[in-house]
C-alpha cells in the first residue's frame, strides 16, 4: 500500500462540497501530520519515548493553529488535566469567525507507536481523523476488542460476538478458501496467547505486530500485505482513527470497549457511552464524510517514514510519505514532501 498511484488524478472529479469539509481542508490535513512526523523522527532510536511524544504533540498543536476551521478534540492526549495541549475538548484552528469556519471533530495521535519511534522499529505513524461536529465516536482512553477486514466481503461477514474460530471459518468460506489460507494481524502481547494459540490450531499465519495497531487494521485493506484480518485488543482511541481510514477505503470493523476497573467504566459514562457492553459496527465509530490523514515517522508496511538527506544546492531536508483519504469520494492521494530545514541561529 506504499506505493504511489494516480489515484490524486480523482481529485478534480471530486463533487461539489455540500458539507463542513472542503478539498482544500482535506490536504491541509496532511501539513499537520507532516509536522508531527518530522518533530517525532527528529528523536528515533533515542530511547526517549516521552521526548519523542512530546515533540510530535507540540509540533501537531502548532500546524493546526494554521487552518481555517473550528475545531474540537474528541480523541487526543488525554484529559485537560492530564496533557497540556490537545486534550480532549481542546480547541483547535484559527477559530469560530463568527460562525462561518467550518465545525469539525477531530480524533488524533501526534504519535502513534512512541516505543516504536524510541527503538526505531517498523510502522510509527502521525495520524488524524476529522469529520463534521458529532461524526466521531467520542471513545474514552481504554482498551477495545478489534476485529476487522478488508473490502469486498459479504457485509456482517465478522461478529465480534463470535469466537476467533467461528470469524475465521466465515472470512475463509467467503473468499473460497480453508481456514488455514488465512493471515491475521495481532499485536505481540502476553494478552493474545490464548487468542495466537487458537488461530495457529486452525492453521492461520499470525503476522505479529510489536505496535502500531492502527497501522495493523489499515493492512487489511491492502492486498499486498497478505493480511486477511485484524484480531485482538488495543487501544479505543486507535479503533476510531482506524474505523475512520476503513470508512474512506472500504472494509468492516467490529469494536467493543474493555473495562478493567470501575474508574473506566467512570470515565466512558462521562463521555456519554451508557451501554458498555455494545459491539460498534464502522459507521458507529466514524460516519458521514470522513478524513483520514497519516504521514510515516519510521518505515512500515503503509508508509515510509522520515529521512534526512542533503541537497546537491547543499541544503538540508526532511522527506515524508503520507496518505490522506476522504470518504464521500473514496479519493486517496499518496504525498511525498521534502521540508527544509532551516540553520538555527544564535
Amino acid at each position: 500500500m506504499n506505493t504511489p498511484t494516480d489515484t490524486d488524478v480523482l481529485a478534480a472529479k471530486e463533487p461539489e462540497d455540500s458539507n463542513a469539509i472542503d478539498r482544500v481542508l482535506v490536504l491541509e490535513m496532511v501539513r499537520v501530520t507532516e509536522a508531527a512526523a518530522v518533530a517525532a523522527a527528529q528523536l528515533i532510536g533515542r530511547g526517549d519515548e516521552k521526548a519523542a511524544d512530546a515533540a510530535a504533540v507540540e509540533a501537531m498543536r502548532r500546524a493546526f493553529d494554521t487552518l481555517y476551521m473550528d475545531g474540537t478534540v474528541v480523541i487526543g492526549e488525554g484529559e485537560r488535566d492530564e496533557a497540556p495541549m490537545l486534550y480532549i475538548g481542546e480547541k483547535v484552528g484559527m477559530g469560530a469567525d463568527g460562525g462561518k469556519a467550518p465545525k469539525i471533530d477531530i480524533a488524533l495521535d501526534p504519535l502513534e507507536g512512541t516505543t516504536i519511534t524510541a527503538k526505531a522499529g517498523p510502522n510509527a505513524l502521525a495520524v488524524l481523523a476529522a469529520a463534521e461536529k458529532g461524526d466521531l465516536l467520542n471513545a474514552p482512553d481504554v482498551y477495545m476488542d478489534k476485529l476487522a477486514v478488508g473490502p469486498g466481503l459479504p457485509a456482517d461477514v465478522i461478529d465480534l460476538a463470535k469466537s476467533p474460530t467461528e470469524n475465521v471459518q466465515a472470512v475463509a468460506a467467503a473468499k473460497g478458501v480453508e481456514p488455514s489460507a488465512i493471515n491475521v494481524c495481532v499485536l505481540d502481547r502476553p494478552r493474545h496467547a490464548d487468542l495466537i494459540a487458537e488461530l495457529r490450531a486452525l492453521g492461520c499465519g499470525v503476522y505479529l505486530i510489536g505496535d502500531g495497531d492502527v497501522a495493523g487494521v489499515i493492512a487489511v485493506t491492502d492486498q499486498d500485505t497478505g493480511i486477511d484480518m485484524y484480531m485482538g485488543q488495543g487501544g479505543a482511541p486507535e479503533g476510531v482513527l482506524a474505523a475512520a481510514a476503513l470508512r474512506c477505503v472500504g472494509g468492516q470493523f467490529n469494536g467493543r470497549l474493555v473495562f478493567r476497573n470501575d474508574d473506566e467504566k467512570a470515565r466512558a459514562k462521562k463521555w456519554g457511552i451508557e451501554d458498555l457492553g455494545r459491539i460498534y459496527k464502522l459507521d458507529d465509530l466514524a460516519k458521514g464524510d470522513c478524513i483520514f490523514a497519516a504521514t510515516g515517522v519510521t518505515d512500515g508496511s503503509l508508509l515510509d517514514g522520515v529521512k534526512k538527506r542533503r541537497k546537491s544546492t547543499g541544503a538540508t531536508i526532511m522527506t515524508t510519505e503520507s496518505v490522506v483519504m476522504r470518504a464521500s469520494s473514496g479519493t486517496v492521494r499518496w504525498i511525498k514532501g521534502e521540508h527544509r530545514i532551516t540553520p538555527h541561529r544564535s
